[in-house]
């Protein structure tokens, strides 16, 4: 009997999963492995709300492979470490698993081959698991150019690419005995979660994306940045967590087409340029793409700035909104993460690693490649072509919330003020004001805004 080990990281799916149906197709058995990495606590990406809906994926992953005749083996600690151990324990000729981009991902891959090499193990590395078009596929003229750099071309070159057909879900899969697992994880036992986060894995993520394609993609292009509308995807964690298949998504998207569909590939687009960003400059996930020399604010008076974004009490409503969003489901509508960090980076200019390293500790979706270059993009660092661009609060306020729905929903001491003039509550008569428990604003925006184009040496 002939056996194959598949090491589940990012992609925590049954259907269209080219590893699995690789495993499948070459041995006899095969063993679905997860590693609870040691070192993604090590390196500080185990945030409570990440953990909880892992373990949601991994338990409905689990249900899944039984339902076929198999299982999810889990085990704890040094990946490499347990892979190889289970390869001993069953004498696996082949491990597979999905590439990764980030720095850590290329790591793993690098001490997997070195632990498998003595056992005359073979690593077998997928592309096109967690990516639609896998970085390096498509690359820009010039021989010292390693990968794009600005996303038009890009997604250009991307749209040309002919993609696979998604896999079906395997109808059996046959684990061989013997390998131990560890008990699966429960969100039961996670301290520290966002009251509102979603549920995770592979059925809750298929039973949203039908009913996401039913109800709101032909209405995308129209309506994705109306904050009260909530009429985006939602789908970026299952994405992240790989409990939907990007290449499905597509394939699904441009079979319905229209405007809609159109507009939702191009998002699917933007996370797969910055997977290949990162791929080839591992270092943009901590430094500056693009460095601006920028000096950023630090001392009492930032700090306190701050703690007041991360607590969602600056005094911007909208700004607000956003923040607590985050801090009550673990997720922020995409319009209010570009304007919460415009209103840190630009406006407070306060380091945009700071904003990053907040939304990673509480973002179910937070992907380091998403994450750290949409920041770098708002901050001027990254792959923007306008890098002093400055996101107005109260602009995009009116414009994507122009009722102000939004607002009053998440920030309720000011559900009182109708209309669009909850968007500017220090605006009210004076008795009027003192009746709502809201905070004047950290900063006047022209200050803001003055401070950046000083310490960006602009007119």
């Amino acid at each position: 009997m002939t056996v194959a080990v598949v090491l589940f990281t990012s992609d925590l799916r049954l259907h269209d999963h080219p590893p699995l149906h690789a495993a499948l197709a070459s041995a006899d058995e095969v063993v679905p492995l997860f590693v609870l990495d040691d070192g993604v606590e090590a390196a500080g990406f185990g945030a409570p709300n990440r953990r909880a809906f892992l373990a949601d994926c991994l338990r409905d992953l689990d249900a899944g492979l039984r339902e076929r005749g198999g299982r999810l083996v889990v085990r704890e600690g040094d990946v490499a470490e347990e892979v190889g151990g289970v390869v001993t324990e069953t004498g696996a000729g082949a491990v597979h698993v999905a590439a990764g981009v980030s720095a850590y991902a290329q790591h793993r891959e690098e001490r997997l081959r070195e632990a498998l090499t003595p056992l005359r193990c073979r690593l077998s590395v997928h592309d096109a698991v967690s990516n639609v078009v896998p970085p390096g596929a498509v690359m820009p003229s010039g021989a010292d150019r390693d990968h794009f750099a600005v996303f038009t071309p890009y997604f250009r070159r991307w749209s040309e690419q002919g993609l696979r057909s998604p896999f079906g879900a395997p109808r059996t899969v046959r684990v061989p005995e013997g390998p131990a697992s560890a008990g699966l994880p429960s969100r039961a036992g996670v301290r520290g979660l966002s009251p509102g986060l979603a549920e995770g894995g592979e059925a809750e993520g298929r039973r949203r994306s039908a009913a996401w394609r039913r109800n709101g993609l032909a209405s995308y292009e129209e309506r994705h940045d109306d904050l009260a509308g909530d009429a985006t995807s939602r789908l970026s964690p299952h994405l992240h967590f790989g409990t939907l298949s990007p290449t499905e998504l597509v394939h699904r998207a441009r079979a319905a087409g229209g405007p809609g569909a159109e507009a939702f590939v191009r998002q699917v687009c933007w996370r797969d340029f910055h997977h290949q960003v990162l791929a080839a400059r591992p270092a943009a996930a901590r430094s500056d793409y693009r460095p601006r020399q920028d000096r950023w604010r630090t001392g009492s008076a930032a700090a306190d700035e701050t703690a007041a974004w991360k607590e969602g009490r600056t005094g911007y409503p909208v700004v607000d909104a956003a923040m607590r969003q985050l801090l009550h489901e673990g997720w922020m509508h995409n319009r209010g993460r570009l304007l919460t960090a415009s209103f840190l980076v630009k406006t407070l200019y306060v380091d945009w690693r700071t904003g990053a390293r907040h939304f990673l500790d509480l973002l179910a979706d937070g992907d380091i490649a998403n994450n750290q270059l949409n920041w770098q993009w708002v901050a001027g660092t990254g792959t923007d072509s306008r890098p002093n661009r400055v996101l107005n609060p109260v602009t995009q306020a009116r414009r994507y919330d122009p009722e102000g729905a939004y607002v009053r929903r998440w920030v309720p001491e000011l559900a009182g003020i109708s209309g669009p003039a909850v968007h500017e509550p220090w605006k009210l008569p004076g008795r009027e004001r003192a009746r709502y428990d809201y905070p004047e604003p950290v900063v006047r925006l022209q200050d803001g805004l003055a401070r950046f184009k000083e310490a960006r040496g602009l007119d």
